[in-house]
């Protein structure tokens, strides 16, 4: 969460079928590395992209996902030179799609307070998918949401952006407290002893996802 770069030396090599000690120009695989500032697949929020360098080739990350042993599997190919277990290597999240990712997660939240206000507190996340190009919210109403509810909604979160909200964020908070804060549960998540709260003003939901610092950046939601 704190940063968009760093240093590990790598671990772990894979093939789509196989560890290997090394990944040659062209190669398709997996790097896998202690220490991590990118963020894999979960919540509905899509996985990083970016660069993984060494001083002996450059592999280009397409994806980034969870695997077994809670591990982060950067997914992509090697673009030049080559690549092996035990090098230091310099891991670099591509900034634009951070930013644009993180802009329609927080969006997702702002949307489903403005949903709620609108159409009523039975309106809960059913399901999301966050990229850096849109975002989709999934939830279950009585009826089909009219024209009208929706500009409403719109004009509602779009309100909350223009105020640019700052993100107060609780980590490692007790799972009861987070109940007592307000904090909203994704559908289906599975939560630990200890979560993360997302906050911005009376929007409170329990999340691991990637934010803005606050609403205004955003820019502006559009349904």
């Amino acid at each position: 969460y704190d940063k968009l770069t760093d240093t590990a030396e790598i671990a772990f090599l894979t093939t789509s079928d196989d560890v290997v000690e090394a990944l040659s120009d062209g190669d398709k695989g997996s790097v896998i590395v202690p220490n991590t500032p990118f963020y894999a697949t979960m919540g509905g929020q899509q996985g990083d992209k970016g660069i993984i360098k060494t001083e002996s080739g450059t592999f280009v990350v397409e994806d980034t996902v969870k695997v077994v042993g809670n591990r982060y599997a950067h997914v992509g190919y090697v673009s030049e030179g080559m690549i092996r277990t035990g090098e230091k290597a310099t891991l670099s999240v591509d900034t634009k799609t951070r930013t644009n990712t993180c802009r329609n997660h927080s969006a997702t939240h702002l949307l489903q307070k403005a949903l709620r206000e609108v159409l009523g507190t039975h309106v809960e996340q059913k399901g999301s998918l966050v990229t850096p190009d849109i975002l989709r919210f999934d939830f279950s109403h009585f009826q089909k949401v009219t024209d009208e509810e929706l500009r409403l909604v719109e004009q509602l979160a779009n309100r909350k952006v223009r105020q640019a909200i700052p993100l107060n964020e609780h980590r490692n908070v007790p799972i009861a407290e987070a109940k007592q804060m307000g904090a909203m549960a994704l559908f289906g998540e599975k939560y630990g002893d200890e979560v993360r709260v997302i906050q911005y003003g009376s929007s409170i939901e329990l999340c691991g996802g990637t934010h803005v610092a606050n609403t205004g950046n955003i820019g502006m939601i559009r349904i």
